[in-house]
This record gives C-alpha cells, structure tokens and sequence, in this order.
C-alpha cells in the first residue's frame, strides 16, 4: 500500500473537527491534524477572493483516496472543496505501518 497526506480545507472550526472525525472514524484515515489560520486567496466566479480557512492533513493510504473524497462531497459545505494527495516519500517505518493498519477496515459513512 502506498500512505499518502491528503489536504482538505474548510471554512470553520466545527466543519474541520466534525469532518475529521468521521475520515477517522470510518477507517478512511489513520489521523488527521487541523491547522487553523491558513489564508487562502483564490480566484472563484471571476473574482480573488481571500478567506481564513483551517487545512486538514489526513494520513491515509492511496486505496483510500476515492471513498475519501467521495465523503468529503458529502459532508463539506464547499460546492467545490479541496481534496488533494501528496505520496509520503519517506518516513518513520513505525508509524506508515500504522496508518496501513489503521485504514484496514475502511468503511463508507456519510452524513455522522
């Protein structure tokens, strides 16, 4: 299995804390930190638009990716919501192995 970080932003504290908990809890994520303050600027509908979001760093594996985005679709208040992969290159051997045990039993659960 190949372990990823996927990035997510979101508008609030209790989309990132809610949003978290069910990555976490359905499998489809072995952890995932929230940053809060991340200033975003984007163009959107024509415009730049800057806005403060919080950025979640969920460690998953690859496998995972598409029922990953398909319940952040689901539960996030964007129409379009970040959802990105970036590959792990490297690291502690310990804990990739957890985040391969720990997404085992992934699972499908919208709307918790």
């Amino acid at each position: 299995m190949e372990e990823i970080v996927v990035l997510v932003t979101v508008g609030s504290e209790e989309e990132a804390a809610s949003l978290s908990r069910i990555l976490v809890k359905s499998g489809l994520a072995a952890c995932v930190n929230i940053i809060p303050g991340v200033q975003s600027i984007f163009k959107w509908n024509g415009n730049i638009t800057e806005e403060q979001e919080y950025l979640l760093l969920a460690k998953t594996v690859r496998q995972a990716f598409d029922q990953l985005v398909s319940i952040v679709k689901a539960n996030h208040s964007y129409s379009v919501p970040e959802v990105i992969a970036l590959p792990i290159q490297h690291g502690n051997e310990e804990y990739l192995t957890w985040i391969r045990d720990a997404t085992k039993s992934r699972k499908i659960m919208a709307d918790e």
